[in-house]
């Protein structure tokens, strides 16, 4: 078998949520957790978590070394820079090794830029690969928040896995509301409960593909359940579920399947047209294509996509084509009819 092109590269969580949803709290306890000692946490505003003289082993100009191993490094430049010096001094052997890093990023950030940049950036590409982007919306005010801003909107669009926040200060009929809301965004995601930032690092991580190796964590990862996952509550859904609209469903998720086969270059002309066409308004979009019987991961932010990634087999007996846009202002029926028009002249 071929060399997995995932193999070796360092996995990269990207931590986001509005202001007040508690990453500063969830960053601070996963920096004195004991299996941190091999992650390096960026953190992109300096001074924005504090971090404990007696956690602090030895630092340089923006990197500290915890006594538990963690390093916590601050953006003082662009993150690009910041992760090509964190690998190059691992590599030279001037700080610490790490396997993962975790990207912390401010509560008006749209998480959509730095999946672009590990997408687009060849250096970066070549030894880190996005494992998932993890959002924390607060209970409380979340649906506040989702009315008056963009942002936790994008956050939450962009997600693949949800943790509620300051569950304890709010009432249960506030926090299913909540969940719906959240679910109609992104019916996707996993939705879990987070309360005073006490989550296991575990929980951050193994959420995106780890191999070219095929199996229910490719499913998973594409946002089909186990057959084992039980739907508890909204959000924990998969391709077929209906959700209440929102008010005003600017941003929503749109499921295309197709049963008949692509020849690469279909379907790269198809997303290249909508890119073309409608690339500000695609936020995110993954799937597996099946390209003349082969199985071929695709995911994408915007302009960028990530290397499309062959599988070794299919992950399950169906071979069809499954496609989830996450969009801004943009119908089921205009992609599928894009598709379908970029077929007839390909034909």
């Amino acid at each position: 078998m071929k060399r997995d092109p995932l193999a070796g590269k360092i996995p990269v969580t990207l931590i986001t949520g509005f202001l007040g949803s508690g990453k500063t709290t969830l960053i601070s306890r996963l920096l004195r957790h004991p299996e941190m000692d091999r992650v390096a946490v960026v953190i992109n505003e300096i001074g924005e978590v504090g971090i404990d003289n007696d956690l602090v082993k030895m630092s340089s100009e923006n990197v500290s070394l915890l006594a538990n191993g963690c390093l916590c490094c601050s953006v003082r430049t662009d993150l690009q820079e910041t992760l090509r010096a964190l690998f190059g001094e691992r590599r030279a052997g001037q700080i610490p090794d790490f396997d993962r890093v975790m990207i912390e990023t401010t509560g008006l950030a749209d998480p959509a830029p730095v999946i672009q940049t590990l997408a687009s950036d060849s250096m970066l590409g070549a030894h880190y690969r996005l494992d998932g982007v993890v959002t924390l919306v607060d209970a409380v005010n979340g649906l506040t928040q989702l009315e008056e801003n963009p942002e936790p909107e994008h956050q939450i669009a962009l997600a693949d896995r949800i943790f509620i926040t300051k569950g304890d200060l709010a009432c249960d009929a506030d926090i299913f509301d909540l969940t719906l809301a959240i679910s109609t965004i992104n019916p996707r995601a996993e939705i879990r409960p987070c309360s005073m930032g006490d989550l296991h690092p575990h929980d951050l991580i193994g959420i995106g593909l780890t191999s070219a190796r095929a199996g229910d964590d490719t499913l998973h990862f594409l946002g089909e359940l186990k057959p084992k996952d039980d739907i508890k509550q909204p959000g924990e859904s998969y391709l077929g579920d209906r959700l209440p609209a929102r008010h005003d469903p600017a941003v929503k998720t749109l499921s295309l399947r197709f049963d008949q086969p692509f020849t690469w270059a279909s379907f790269s002309a198809a997303m290249e047209l909508a890119i073309s066409l409608r690339g500000k308004d695609l936020l995110r979009v993954k799937g597996i294509v099946n390209v003349e019987g082969n199985p071929v991961v695709v995911q994408g932010v915007g302009h960028v996509f990530h290397p499309p990634l062959p599988l070794d087999r299919w992950p399950s007996g169906d071979t069809g084509s499954r496609l989830v846009f996450i969009t801004r202002n943009i119908e089921a029926s205009a992609m599928r009819a894009l598709f379908s028009a970029v077929e007839l002249m390909q034909g």
